[in-house]
């Protein structure tokens, strides 16, 4: 029976849009490649620009829409900004060479 890893609860708060914002910001992202960043739909904006209705919605301060916890958690770590965990490549393992195709 295979082991299975112990599971580490992680804080996950809901941002206001004030907080949301200044992780945006830090990470050097405008609306639109934030909201691409986290599979947001992008329409094009009066000016021709690409924006995310849904994005400046989750940023408003008058809006009741907020991004739920795990997204922001997400958000946090694909922009290296959570404030405990980080993101790293998995180790792949190399192909065992030493047994033969042949044996059984």
């Amino acid at each position: 029976m295979p082991t299975t890893t112990p599971l580490t609860p992680l804080s996950m708060p809901i941002p206001s849009g004030e907080q949301l914002k200044a992780a945006r910001l830090a990470a050097g992202l405008n609306q639109a490649q934030a909201a691409e960043l986290m599979g947001y739909s992008l329409q094009t904006g009066s000016r021709g620009g690409l924006q995310s209705r849904t994005w400046q919605a989750l940023e408003s301060t008058t809006d009741e829409r907020n991004m739920q916890g795990p997204v922001f958690a997400m958000f946090l770590l694909l922009t290296g900004q959570h404030p405990t965990l980080q993101l790293v490549p998995r180790e792949t393992e190399a192909p065992d060479t030493s047994k033969s195709p042949d044996a059984v």
